[in-house]
């Protein structure tokens, strides 16, 4: 999930501003969506929060801790409670170091029976390493992850509570992808992609429904940051352009544009790259993409704690991608191509 090598990443992609906090004024309505007349659920940003609080609680929570073992059960439990399905694919997986871990991917689904389907998704393991802190006697220490996890968890946890009680013409998977953030530590001085996102790699290989298929996909990384900035991240725009500008048109109507800002940004290697290459659902990602820090300021620090998350930015994210699934939404011909 890092803009590393890019030069390598890009090689693999070929194969195969501030937030306003006060209500936005829309802008020129995008041809041919109807977005004024698009009743979404109400996201309520306090319930948002609270699940990053309660990831939270359980402590650090990558894999071989009791939080890890916690807060899994948390969120299977808490997703049974709107959702149709929720389904734990548990894996193995080997770390960077040679480590073997034990990992579980959460899969939630809504309307289940549709066949035309989206796909939301977030990883819900914090990082073991503080790899990037300032403190070098920080960098063999785990981090909260409140922010770079929890924030994306929480959100789509909120849509699927509101979803629950309104829920749109598709089906919707929620998946929470596990080992996503255990990649090779910066200390190494080298850099290795795949291993990164464990968790995504192996249900891409071996999803949860035989033949599964969804329109397209929507990653959420970081999407709780205080000063929120989204840029069209190249991976997501090679595979799913069509979905990139029209997520994209929908926030500049409903007045985000300073926060989707209309921009390219370079390739990052994150869970939507193995969704794209080996399953081939045309996913994007929303990612938080500071221009003047890696990410935004608390990225794989011990300060990465609730500090370091608004849910304003979380109201915003989940408000646009709403607003596209109970709009129109793409089919996957319209996804991958302008």
């Amino acid at each position: 999930m890092r803009i590393r090598n890019i030069a390598l990443l890009l090689s693999v992609v070929l194969l195969v501003a501030c937030h306003d906090e006060k209500k936005p004024k829309p802008t020129q309505q995008p041809k041919g969506i109807d977005y004024a007349t698009v009743t979404i659920p109400d996201f309520n940003a306090d319930s948002a929060y609270q699940y990053v609080v309660d990831q939270l609680n359980f402590g650090y929570r990558h894999p071989g801790t009791k939080g890890h073992d916690q807060c899994a059960d948390y969120l299977a439990r808490t997703m049974r409670r709107w959702c149709d399905t929720v389904i734990v694919q548990p894996f193995t997986a080997t770390l960077w170091n040679g480590q073997q871990v034990q990992g579980k991917n959460i899969i939630a689904s809504l309307s289940p029976q549709r066949d035309e389907r989206v796909l939301l998704a977030a990883h819900w393991d914090s990082r073991q390493w503080a790899d990037q802190d300032v403190d070098t006697n920080n960098w063999h220490k785990p981090i909260l992850g409140a922010n770079d996890g929890a924030s994306g968890v929480a959100t789509l946890m909120e849509m699927a509570r509101i979803m629950s009680a309104l829920p749109p013409d598709v089906g919707v998977d929620f998946i929470f992808f596990d080992v996503e953030d255990q990649g090779m530590p910066a200390w190494e001085n080298r850099y290795v992609d795949n291993t990164w996102c464990k968790g995504s790699q192996h249900w891409a290989k071996n999803p949860h429904r035989l033949l599964y298929r969804a329109e397209y996909g929507v990653l959420f990384d970081m999407v709780g940051t205080d000063n929120p900035r989204f840029t069209k991240e190249e991976i997501s725009v090679n595979f799913a352009s069509g979905l990139v500008n029209k997520m994209w048109s929908c926030a500049a109507y409903l007045g985000y544009n300073n926060v989707f800002v209309d921009a390219l940004s370079p390739a990052i290697l994150d869970d939507h790259l193995y969704v794209n290459q080996i399953i081939k659902i045309p996913t994007i990602d929303i990612v938080q993409n500071d221009a003047r820090v890696s990410f935004f300021p608390h990225w794989h620090t011990v300060d990465d704690n609730l500090d370091a998350v608004n849910p304003a930015s979380m109201t915003t994210v989940a408000t646009v991608t709403m607003k596209v699934i109970y709009g129109d939404h793409p089919t996957s011909d319209a996804v991958v191509n302008n």
